[in-house]
C-alpha cells in the first residue's frame, strides 16, 4: 500500500501547541490538527479525500479505537482502515485515534468537493405510479439487499488495485442529477458500461458473494454483491445471467456473471455500484481510468 504522511500541530493536553510544517494544500490532500504524545506517528493515507472516493490508511502505533466522525471504524491488527465519503459529503471530517492511555489523535481531513454532471430540465417530475405487483415484492427485495451489505467478510479485496468489471461505452456517471423547475432528482448511484447482451463480467477484486439472486428483482433484475471487505461492497445489477453462489469466495478477474437488460433497463448494459458502509461511492475512484480495448468479454 502506498502512503502518504499527513502534515500535523502536535498537542500535549495542557501545554499548548508546537506548528510543524503543513503539507501543500490540493483536491487530494489533508490539512490536520492532532492531539498526542510527541513520540506517537501521524495517519498515514493512500486514496481521494474527495466527495465520492475512497481513502485505506493506518492508524498511529497502540490505537484501540478509530473514530471518523461519530461512525466507529474498522481496524485490522496491522492498524490499516478504510473510509469513504459519500456523494453529498461535507468539506470535512475528523478522523480520531483512541489509545489505551486516555490519550487521542485527531486529525481534521479536508474533503474536496466533485463537479458533479448537473442537467436542468424546465418541466415537472413526472411521477411514475406503481403497480401492486411492485409495490408488494419491493420491500423484501430492499430488505435482502440492504442485509448483504450488512454482512461483513474476512477478504482483503479491499486491498487490491481494483479492475473495471467490464470495459466499454459509459453511458451513466456516478452522481449525475437531474433538476426539474428547481427540485432535485435522485442521483444515480453508479456507473453504467454498455455491452452487448452475455457478455462476462469479472469481480473487480477479491471477495465473497453475499447476495446473488436467483429471481430477477424489479428495478435492479438479476443482481449480485460482492463483500470486498472492511465495509466495501460491489453491486452488478440487469444480468443476464449469474455464475456464482451466495457463500462463494471470488478472486479478482474472475467470471462472475454476464450482461443483461433484465429489470428496469433500456438495453444491455451493467450498472456498477458501490458503497462503502452505507455511503454511496464512485466505483471511477478504485478502478481508475477505463482500459482501452480489453474487457471481461476479451479474456
Amino acid at each position: 500500500m502506498r502512503l502518504r504522511m499527513a502534515g500535523i500541530t502536535l498537542c500535549i493536553a495542557g501545554f499548548g501547541a508546537v506548528s510543524f510544517a503543513a503539507m501543500a494544500q490540493s483536491a487530494n490532500v489533508v490539512s490536520a490538527d492532532a492531539v498526542a504524545e510527541s513520540d506517537r506517528a501521524a495517519f498515514s493515507f493512500d486514496g481521494t479525500f474527495r466527495q465520492g472516493g475512497v481513502v485505506r490508511g493506518r492508524a498511529p502505533s497502540g490505537t484501540q479505537r478509530l473514530m471518523l466522525d461519530s461512525t466507529e471504524i474498522a481496524l485490522t491488527a496491522e492498524g490499516e482502515f478504510l473510509i469513504g465519503f459519500g456523494r453529498d459529503h461535507g468539506p470535512s471530517a475528523t478522523l480520531a485515534a483512541e489509545f489505551d492511555d486516555g490519550r487521542r489523535l485527531a486529525e481534521i481531513l479536508t474533503i474536496a468537493p466533485t463537479d458533479w454532471r448537473i442537467e436542468h430540465v424546465n418541466a415537472a417530475r413526472r411521477g411514475g405510479r406503481s403497480s401492486a405487483d411492485f409495490q408488494r415484492r419491493r420491500a423484501p427485495e430492499i430488505a435482502q439487499i440492504v442485509a448483504a451489505r450488512e454482512i461483513r467478510s474476512e477478504t482483503d479485496g479491499w486491498r487490491q488495485d481494483f479492475l473495471w468489471p467490464v470495459t466499454g461505452r459509459i453511458s451513466g456517471v456516478f452522481g449525475s442529477q437531474r433538476v426539474y423547475r428547481g427540485e432535485p432528482g435522485s442521483y444515480h448511484g453508479g456507473v453504467d458500461i454498455v455491452r452487448s447482451s452475455g457478455t462476462p463480467v469479472v469481480t473487480p477484486a477479491d471477495g465473497v458473494v453475499v447476495l446473488a439472486t436467483r429471481t430477477p428483482f424489479t428495478l435492479e433484475g438479476y443482481l449480485v454483491i460482492i463483500d470486498h471487505g472492511m465495509g466495501l461492497n460491489s453491486a452488478f445489477l440487469h444480468l443476464s445471467r449469474i455464475d456464482v453462489e451466495e457463500g462463494q469466495r471470488v478472486q479478482r478477474g474472475e467470471r462472475i456473471a454476464a450482461i443483461g437488460s433484465s429489470g428496469r433497463a433500456t438495453g444491455p448494459h451493467l450498472h456498477w455500484g458501490m458503497k462503502w458502509g452505507t455511503e454511496r461511492i464512485d466505483p471511477r475512484f478504485l478502478a481508475g481510468p477505463m482500459p482501452v480495448n480489453r474487457s471481461g468479454g476479451d479474456r
